[in-house]
Order: C-alpha cells, then sequence, then structure tokens
C-alpha cells in the first residue's frame, strides 16, 4: 500500500493508526478487522468466580463487557489486570503447566471492523525479524501464538518441530508474518515505513486529530517518500529493541566496544574472532548476554563475564527460570556461579584453559568450564585503548582486563524521537527516558490510554510488557475502549438528533397556533 500526504478532510481520516508491526500491531489489528471473542456456549474456565462472570451476559461479546469488573480477583504473573485476565481466558492456568481449552469461541463480524493502518519499517512480525535465528525462546510455544492460529499446528504443518515446547525466533517470526497473511489483514499493514511526527492537530470546529508524518520506502525505488495521515486515534506499539543501552562511561565509543549481539555475530562470520583471539567481555545478566556467553563459549574463545549483581539474587533471571525447560541458561547460570573471579587470581591465567579440554569432565581439568571467568557485583569503570577494560567491584578494587571485544548487552530503549521531548512528558517519571523497565508509559490500567494525551494509546513493552503472552491484552483494552467511545458517540448523536426533532415539532405546532 502506498501512502501519500493527505489534506485532514473527514473522508481522509482514519479512526485508527498503529505504530508498531511487531505481535502488539498484529494482534490490535485482528481485534480491529471484526474478529471478535464470546463466551463459548459450552465454554468452561477453571476459575469459578471469573466463569461466573461470564456466563452473567454470554450474549455480549467481551469487547462490550466490563473489563474492571471481570479483572477482579484475577491472578497471574504480570502486574496490568487486563493482561493478566486475556491471558488467563486464552490460556486457562497455563502457568500451572495444565492444557485447559480456551472459553473463548471467536466469531468474524465485518460489521465491527474498524479501519486502521498498521505502520512498520520491516515485515510483520518486527524486532522478531532481527533477533538471532537459532537461539530458543524464552517462552513456551503456545504462549507466543496469536488469537485464531494455533502455533503448533502451523508449525506442524511446516513438517517443523517444537523443540522442548520451545521455538526458534525464526520460526517465529515466519508464524507472525504467516498470519498477517492467513487472517486477511495484509491490506491494513504499510511496511517500509519509518515515522518522524506524531503531533496532535487542531481543527475549527473545536475537535483535533493526530497528524502522524514519515517516510515510506517503495519497493520498486531507491528514495523514501514523505506521507501524512490523520487519525482520530494513534497507537504506540514500537516495542523497545531499537536503540541499545549505554554504560555512560570514558572509551565507551572505542572501537572494540559493542552493544549489539550482531556485532559479536559479524565477528565470527569475517573470521575476526576465533579460538585463538583473546577474550571476549560480555556486560550484563539478561538472556542476550547468555546467548553471547553461549556463542562464543561453543567457539571456544574464552569469555569474561561482568554483572552488577549477586549470581543468588532473585531478580537475576536465571533464578525465575525452570531448570528442566530452560537447559542451555541453567549451564550460564551454573557457570556464573562455580568460575568467579577470586581477588589476587589471573583471570588471564584462568580463561587461557581453552576449551581444548573441554571435553573432559573436571576430571583433569582445573575448572568445569574452561575459558570462562564471572565477575558478580563489578561494574564496568572505563575502556582503554588496546583493549583494555578496567573492572571494579563494590569496595572500589579494580581489575584491568585485556580484550578482543566488549559486548554492553544491557537492554535497550524504545525509539520514540517522532514524539515531542521523545515521549519523556508520558512517562510515569517525566523527567526520565522511557525504559520498559524504570519508566514505562503512564496509561489507564482498563484502557491503555494515555493519562497525559486522550486519544494517544501504548501497548506492549512500552507500558512493560516483555512477553507475548501479556501484551495481547493491551488490544482487548483498547479495543474494548474505542467500542466504548464509538457507542457513547452515537449516543450523543442520537439525543441530539432527538431534541432537535422535538424543537422543530415545537416550532410547527406554535405556527400552526399562530
Amino acid at each position: 500500500m502506498e501512502l501519500h500526504n493527505k489534506e485532514p478532510l473527514s473522508q481522509d481520516v482514519l479512526p485508527v493508526v498503529i505504530i508498531g508491526n511487531g505481535p502488539s500491531g498484529i494482534c490490535l489489528s485482528y481485534l480491529l478487522s471484526g474478529h471478535t471473542p464470546y463466551l463459548s456456549p459450552d465454554g468452561f474456565h477453571p476459575n469459578p468466580i471469573l466463569h461466573s462472570k461470564l456466563a452473567e451476559s454470554p450474549h455480549l461479546s467481551l469487547f462490550e463487557q466490563d473489563l474492571e469488573y471481570l479483572c477482579e480477583g484475577v491472578e497471574g504473573r504480570s502486574s496490568n489486570p487486563v493482561a493478566v485476565l486475556f491471558d488467563s481466558l486464552l490460556l486457562p492456568d497455563s502457568d500451572f503447566g495444565l492444557d485447559y481449552a480456551s472459553p473463548l469461541v471467536w466469531r468474524y463480524e465485518p460489521e465491527r471492523a474498524t479501519p486502521h493502518l498498521v505502520l512498520g519499517k520491516g515485515p510483520p512480525g518486527g524486532a522478531w525479524h532481527a533477533m538471532e535465528g537459532s537461539m530458543l525462546t524464552l517462552s513456551l510455544a503456545n504462549w507466543m501464538e496469536l488469537p485464531g492460529l494455533k502455533l503448533k499446528d502451523w508449525m506442524r504443518e511446516k513438517r517443523r518441530n517444537v523443540r522442548n515446547d520451545r521455538a526458534t525466533p525464526a520460526e517465529i517470526a515466519s508464524y507472525y508474518q504467516h498470519y498477517v497473511r492467513e487472517m486477511g489483514l495484509e491490506r491494513s499493514f504499510v511496511c517500509g515505513t519509518t515515522v518522524t511526527s506524531v503531533r496532535r492537530v487542531p481543527l475549527a470546529s473545536g475537535r483535533s486529530l493526530w497528524e502522524v508524518q514519515g517516510l515510506q520506502r517503495r519497493a520498486e525505488e531507491e528514495v523514501e517518500i514523505p506521507f501524512s495521515v490523520f487519525a482520530e486515534n494513534v497507537v504506540l506499539a514500537t516495542g523497545t529493541h531499537d536503540i541499545p543501552a549505554r554504560l555512560g562511561v570514558d572509551g565507551e565509543t572505542l572501537p572494540f566496544v559493542c552493544h549489539s549481539f550482531w556485532e559479536l555475530e559479524a565477528a565470527i562470520s569475517s573470521g575476526r574472532l576465533d579460538c585463538a583471539s583473546e577474550p571476549v567481555l560480555v556486560v550484563g545478566a539478561g538472556l542476550t548476554a547468555a546467548d553471547a556467553i553461549l556463542t562464543a563459549h561453543h567457539l571456544n574463545t574464552p569469555v569474561y563475564h561482568t554483572f552488577r549483581r549477586a549470581v543468588a539474587d532473585p531478580a537475576l533471571i536465571f533464578n525465575q527460570l525452570p531448570k528442566l525447560l530452560y537447559p542451555e541458561y541453567h549451564k550460564v547460570h551454573q557457570m556464573m556461579s562455580q568460575q568467579q573471579h577470586r581477588a589476587g587470581e589471573s583471570a588471564a591465567d584462568v580463561v587461557s584453559q581453552r576449551s581444548s579440554s573441554s571435553g573432559d569432565t573436571g576430571t583433569n581439568c582445573p575448572c568445569s568450564y574452561p575459558g570462562y571467568l564471572s565477575f558478580p557485583q563489578h561494574h564496568v569503570a572505563s575502556f582503554k585503548p588496546e583493549g583494555k577494560c578496567v573492572l571494579e567491584d563494590q569496595s572500589g578494587r579494580q581489575t584491568v582486563l585485556r580484550v578482543s571485544m566488549a559486548l554492553v548487552l544491557i537492554g535497550s530503549h524504545p525509539n520514540l524521537s517522532f514524539l515531542p521531548e521523545e515521549g519523556r512528558p508520558l512517562g510515569l517519571e517525566p523527567e526520565e527516558p522511557i525504559s520498559c523497565r524504570r519508566n514505562p508509559l503512564d496509561v489507564d490500567p482498563y484502557t491503555y490510554e494515555s493519562v497525559q494525551e486522550p486519544g494517544l494509546y501504548a501497548m506492549g513493552p512500552l507500558v512493560g510488557e516483555n512477553f507475548v503472552r501479556f501484551l495481547k491484552g493491551g488490544a482487548l483494552a483498547i479495543v474494548c475502549d474505542l467500542v466504548r467511545k464509538r457507542s457513547a458517540r452515537a449516543n450523543e448523536s442520537a439525543v441530539e438528533s432527538s431534541v432537535s426533532q422535538s424543537l422543530s415539532c415545537q416550532l410547527s405546532n406554535c405556527s400552526l397556533s399562530a
């Protein structure tokens, strides 16, 4: 679909524009396209209170029900109540490993469809297309699926197997792309677009609209074409993978300091990094850092690993994952615990034990994981030329390491440069940058509408939801609120029409009396 510059005429104003075509935007598009959830006539939910509430109005769709009422008493692993509710309805008691059927039935009701556009830089699926393709997802496979298309069924059709009930990012990205085609959503998706500005535009009538401006890359052209569209509502569904987080220390711009997993892959592919290289320093204790450690370890490249928390800290992600489901991450956690740097010991001597002896189980080797050394409760003080990194522990003691590459993998921030002040005034802490974990956008928990800007919604990581299973609740909340607003406008119009007819009748009677 090609976009053009528009004037704010009524026929050109869209009810909704969604910025971001990852799973958040895809799920919202599905619900806006007329796909409507109801309680199935034979549906059953294992939570008797929730089931009783749903059964009170089985003729109403979920879009027309009181979400706050339904959310009462429903508990789950998200701080957003509607996210927990919708997850519970789609995958009842899945946290306990149970496989209850969803009590919902989906009906396609095209008369409910709301015209909308979904804008994205790449193909549908968003950042999933950029993730390392061979690693396994953290979430179970069915937690990654979207309403109406079972991921396992799709994978069976493709003659692929779900390993340990998990899939690879490449498979998930392919599933999301297929989902858009299968569900007939393609006409609403505009790929190859970069949004450069979102601003409120006042109208002479006293109302206001959102103007979304940007650039569209056409398949047949080398240039990017400017566009602008007008909308009554805008949904921010951009995710948080745009801008890697930085340490903010001296020397971080030196050429050997990198901030993405892909730079590690590029170094391996080009031959710049191999088993004979100086050690790699990995900074961070998240899953991307773990993936980098595993990749380097498989290459027999020595690894230094530094992170701020203690290995036993409950907030560390590895302490929250079941060992049987995530054996590769349990292995990294073991490495972090068993092979810690000790004061006075030479780091270079420890990691010089290359993985050529990795066939040993520890009998002939002084350590279980040759070529790895962790630095818990350390931070990077600075980077120096010639591959030198200065680490500092809690007591202020410094250790200087020499490395071939430093990978700073401490998370990322969303790119909201198209918003005034990069969206800071919309956050819980208006003076701080927007961050999924520390400063998400401030939205109403039952509508996901911005507290500061009516008509502006946000979902997914921007409101603190990192897991696909929970971001679907944002789509439900937004659609319910749009339905409520549309119903309120219809009622207002009906009242105004009735009052107008009554006045007209009274005037007519006055004329007749005269």
